[in-house]
Formats: C-alpha cells, structure tokens, sequence
C-alpha cells in the first residue's frame, strides 16, 4: 500500500508541474502508455526520477502516461486501455509479477495493436519469462562505466523517427550494456543503432571478475522488433538514469520510439 501511495504521489506531481511547465502538444493525442518499473533485481536509483521524466515527456507531447509497480494493474481490464506497455528498467519480472499477469500482457500483446518499450534494464534477467526474453531478442551479460562512446547509425534503418535527423555516426554518454546475444539478423528485428566499442572500454571493472564479456564489432544499442503474430517492440540502452535523458536526441529517440511503437494498430500489425 505505501509503495502504491508513493507512485500515485510520484504520478501527480509531475503531472501538476508538467502543466506548470509546457504547453501539451498533439504529436501523440489518444495515446495512452502505461509505464511498469518495479524490480527483482538490481534497482537503478533514477526510476522515480525517470517516471517523473515519462510523464512529462506525455504531457508535453500529448499523451497520457501513467506509472505503477502492482502487477494486477496487468490484468487484462486494465491493459485493455493502454496502447504501449513501457518497461523502465524493470528486471527479473517472473519474479515481482504472477504469471497470471504475465500471460495477460502477451495475451494483450498478442492482439496486434499494442506496442511495448524496453529500457536500459529491461532485458536484465528475463530468460525466466520466455516470452520478454524473445521479444528482446537477448538478455544481459555486463556492462560498462559511464562513459562517452561513438554510435553509429545502421544505414538501414535511417529513416525510422527514432534515429531521424541524426548524423550517421556522433558521440555521447551512457551506460552502455553487453547482452548475451547480438540480435542483428533475427527474423523481425531490425538494429537501428550501434556502439563502437574501440571508442570506451565496454566491461567495467565490477564484471571484468565475473565473466563479463564486450559484444565486439557487433554491438546493437537500440532495435525494433515486429513478430510475425502482430505487435511492436522497441528496445533502447538508454535510460540507466537522467544524464542521457536530458540530451536532446535521447529525449527524440524515446519520444519517437513510444509512438512508433503506439502506432502498431494503425500499421495493422
């Protein structure tokens, strides 16, 4: 209950100051978009602060957003009314949601017009929820330090609006993430964005002692995922915390891939 109190709380104070603050666009007018961000595993400190962030980054742009950790808020009553699912650094979910719940979202998801968003953590120990960890494509191995990196753009994907009007290759900061497998090449997936890990050092210290691995010249940042049976996903390593949020084109890059993910009914996907 005072968890459920604290994100309430969280909820309308961004919303109040968001209204003290811009002025709502409608670049994503209907959208709704439920953001989950509770834990089993490690929990990064900014989650509340990245919720707050998410409902401003609605109410700025028009659509709704709202935040909880209690998993019968997955129940199918409840999802019915929300477009996109975002997963805010929320790990090991077969662990903090029942799998009743957990067979409502792919039930929800498999209706093929809903979209769901992944950040940073959110392919952080799923392997025990089959169904995210393939919708992933991958799970976590290691990561790096903060640390500035070069990211490329995969020039196929440079005309998706989640990487549009960026240069083909820039710099910037991040915490940067190792995962088990390179999704490059799966059916549906689609990598918009890679890091040159010649450019940073991509396992830090804590891992270099605990099997932690670099991914190599196949290092994917940011990918689309669109199943056969319907549905988008969309998956994003930033996120870890406000740092990177703040820069103008992670704040495009979000905004961009929630609404292309809340676009799946519309694709007819």
């Amino acid at each position: 209950m005072k968890k459920l109190l604290v994100l309430a709380l969280l909820s309308l104070f961004g919303q109040a100051v968001a209204h003290d603050t811009a002025t709502p666009t409608t670049s994503g007018a209907g959208t709704k978009v439920l953001v989950y961000s509770d834990t089993a595993f490690y929990r990064h400190p900014d989650i509340p602060g990245i919720n707050r962030w998410l409902v401003l980054l609605g109410h700025e742009n028009g659509f709704e957003v709202d935040v909880t950790e209690h998993p019968k808020d997955l129940m199918p009553q409840v999802l019915a009314k929300y477009d996109v699912l975002l997963l805010n650094n929320a790990n090991e979910l077969d662990k903090v949601i029942p799998e009743e719940q957990r067979k409502s979202v792919e039930a929800w998801f498999a209706s093929g017009k809903k979209g769901v968003v992944g950040l940073h953590a959110a392919l952080v120990r799923q392997t025990g929820w089959p169904w995210l960890n393939q919708l992933g494509g991958c799970d976590f191995n290691s990561d790096s330090d903060f640390s500035k990196a070069k990211v490329i753009v995969d020039p196929a994907a440079k005309d998706h609006p989640a990487v549009g009007d960026q240069p083909a290759e820039f710099w910037i900061e991040a915490d940067w993430t190792n995962h088990d497998r390179v999704v490059t090449g799966l059916p549906g997936f689609k990598v918009l964005m890679r890091v040159d890990e010649t450019s940073y050092t991509p396992v830090r210290d804590y891992f270099k002692t605990r099997g932690g691995k670099a991914m190599g010249a196949d290092h994917p940042i940011a990918w689309t995922h669109e199943p056969a049976t319907g549905g988008r996903f969309f998956y994003t390593e930033f996120g870890h915390d406000l740092r990177s949020l703040s820069t103008p084109f992670v704040h495009r890059h979000i905004l961009e891939g929630i609404k292309w993910a809340a676009a799946a009914a519309k694709a007819g996907k």
